[in-house]
């Protein structure tokens, strides 16, 4: 099976994930697909408000979190820095999205969220791979998978990450 993704410690309490992908697209149309509300509801994410920087937005993600967020910086069409939060919940999580152009008009994705609470490190890494494997799946005209089953497959592997 494979596994797109890492995980770190940054400190005793809180990590990161970082998931990297190619994709058979330039980079305009995979920038497209990860800042336009539309195209994100297609594969990740219901997302209304303030979508400029230093504006917030509210989440409905297809894992089933629901929060909100602030857009930090935007430089399209190379990065995105976004802080999100549950709901009356003061815990701050990051999240960067960079694209890089790759041969043969590909593009290259890395997403890292940092802030993920220790404990969560894993189920954190499973639901970022489903997400980037729906948005390959979107790119292709197809449809998202049963995020619960995908999960449930990939779980054990980011366990194990979690533990090496």
């Amino acid at each position: 099976m494979k596994i797109i993704g890492t995980v770190r410690e940054l400190d005793e309490t809180h990590g990161a994930v970082r998931v990297e992908e190619d994709y058979e697209t330039d980079i305009h149309d995979l920038w497209e697909a990860c800042t336009k509300p539309e195209r994100l509801a297609r594969w990740i994410a219901q997302v209304a408000g303030d979508l400029r920087v230093g504006g917030d937005f509210e989440a409905c993600f297809a894992s089933g979190w629901e929060g909100v967020g602030r857009i930090d910086a935007c430089d399209p069409p190379r990065r995105l820095l976004v802080s999100t939060w549950e709901a009356g919940r003061s815990d701050e999580q990051v999240i960067e999205v960079t694209l890089t152009p790759a041969e043969d008009h590909r593009t290259t994705l890395v997403i890292e969220e940092r802030g993920v609470p220790i404990e969560q490190l894993a189920e954190y890494g499973a639901g970022w791979q489903v997400q980037v494997e729906d948005l390959s799946a979107h790119l292709a005209g197809g449809e998202r998978c049963e995020i619960k089953r995908r999960w449930q497959e990939l779980i054990s592997f980011y366990r194990q990450l979690v533990t090496d």
